[in-house]
């Protein structure tokens, strides 16, 4: 069976030139084949990358022989039986985790660093809000016990969910975590300009404590949703239970299978009744599609691009204030 190793990275560093870098960096991942997807902006870098180790190490090594990436760290973990990715994209973003606040710049400000194995005795004192700085689809299926959740579609909406929680005052300390460490680098840098003296996240995110911590002393609760085909992993990092629905991108549990709202490609129990008729029947042709492509050991990688552009519009619309008819966009790696 073959093995693929998988690299969760980023670095906040100021790349002015970052436009030049999507070419180089594109060409060096298909020479490697490697896939997966990485973010570039003035900011910095970030993304997950999979494919064989000598290639990922070899795209690791090309980033940091630049200066500008030479303290690059990133976290491993290994997929099984084939890629968890169909592509290889290197995007163009204003920001490399989007937060939509002017200002907020995590290499002048930032909270503290909490490195896994100090992790429990943190979120263990009475004096700390424990805060996942996550979107609800990913809280859904993991995170520590005790934490906060804020209940956000995406990290747009963190800022302002802080901005009305007068509650948060009530304690000294704030602790925050998210997948690989990104989200609460910004985080972190935002609730230091909003007044918050003590702040601390944790190092490497919830993938560095799964990879750290051992399971009988962990305090994480659930799987991790990571954003690749694995949909989620477990403690050592090994792969999670759960699928994907192909329309909602949120995930999937044996339970929710279970439910008459579940239909393979088509809905699940979070997206059933948010969708049109119309929808619906655009899902089934899709899954429809992509059986076929599997029978002549295809890929229909368009059918997941329609389903993305889809989520895309509807995410605008609600934005907007219309009304809600169906699945939003996810948020990029993170």
């Amino acid at each position: 069976m073959s093995r693929f190793l998988v690299a969760a990275l980023y670095q906040f560093v100021r790349l002015e030139d970052y436009e030049a870098r999507r070419e180089p960096l594109l060409e060096i991942c298909r020479r490697n084949d490697v896939m997966g997807t990485l973010l570039l902006a003035r900011e910095g870098i970030n993304g997950t990358i999979a494919g064989p180790e000598a290639g990922i190490r070899a795209v690791l090594c090309w980033l940091r022989s630049d200066p500008k990436f030479a303290g690059l760290e990133h976290k491993e973990s290994w997929a099984e039986g084939e890629n968890p990715f169909y592509r290889m994209k290197v995007r163009l973003k204003k920001e490399i985790v989007t937060m939509g606040v002017e200002g907020i710049d995590p290499n002048e400000v930032v909270g503290t660093y909490v490195e896994p194995e100090n992790w429990n005795d943190l979120i263990s004192d009475p004096q700390v809000v424990l805060i996942d700085t996550r979107n609800d689809y990913e809280v859904d299926i993991g995170t520590f016990k005790g934490a906060v959740n804020p209940n956000t579609v995406t990290f747009r909406e963190f800022p302002q969910w802080v901005r009305e929680q007068e509650g948060l005052h009530n304690k000294p300390k704030i602790a925050m975590f998210c997948t690989g460490g990104i989200r609460c680098e910004k985080a972190s840098s935002f609730m230091r300009q909003e007044g918050f003296d003590e702040v601390f996240h944790l190092k490497g995110g919830i993938l560095k404590y799964l990879e750290t911590v051992r399971e009988e002393e962990s305090l994480w609760e659930g799987e991790c949703f990571v954003f690749d085909n694995r949909v989620s992993v477990g403690h050592g990092l090994k792969p999670g239970p759960y699928d994907l629905c192909h329309a909602c991108r949120h995930p999937v549990s044996k339970e929710d299978k279970r439910s008459p709202a579940y239909v393979h490609g088509v809905s699940c129990p979070h997206c059933h009744d948010k969708m049109t008729a119309e929808q619906k029947r655009r899902f089934a042709e899709r899954q429809r599609q992509v059986e076929l492509a599997k029978k002549r050991g295809e890929q229909h990688i368009a059918a997941d691009q329609e389903a993305q552009r889809e989520a895309k519009r509807q995410f605008k619309q609600k934005t907007r204030g219309e009304q809600l008819a169906g699945p939003v966009k996810k948020d990029e790696p993170a």
